[in-house]
């Protein structure tokens, strides 16, 4: 894990590169406000993955717990960005009824906004959890 540190900068670079261009697309979505919670979803996540990058070498964690954080960071960060970007394309609400901006939505398409929330909210939570986690 001694070039993990590096990888996690890596994909916080990548996920900069996605969030700006979800921002340029931005207009294009079915609902424009998700689209810009899209595009700063990524963009927060970046500082998340180069921040943790940083720290890393410092973080001790025991080998198994040090190799699952990383994947499930990376799962968590990737995902809230992509499920944020399909309920923008989709027009989904019901993650955020606030940015809704008067959409209403289907059965099919309110799925990938709970889906959102069952793959992201638990990770997520892991993942600062288990990160600032010292023995």
């Amino acid at each position: 894990m001694k070039i993990a540190n590096r990888r996690l900068m890596w994909h916080g670079v990548l996920l900069f590169l996605l969030g700006l261009l979800t921002g340029l697309v931005e207009q294009r979505f079915t609902n424009v406000r998700m689209g810009l919670a899209a595009h700063l979803e990524g963009l927060m996540n970046v500082t998340f993955l180069i921040a943790l990058g940083a720290i890393w070498t410092e973080v001790s964690l025991p080998p198994l717990a040090k190799g699952t954080t990383y994947w499930v960071v990376l799962y968590g960060t990737y995902a809230n960005w992509l499920f944020t970007t399909l309920a923008a394309a989709f027009g989904t609400a019901a993650s955020n009824p606030t940015i809704a901006a008067g959409y209403t939505w289907i059965r099919r398409e309110n799925g990938v906004s709970g889906l959102k929330r069952l793959q992201v909210g638990g990770p997520g939570e892991y993942r600062f959890c288990e990160a600032f986690y010292h023995r």
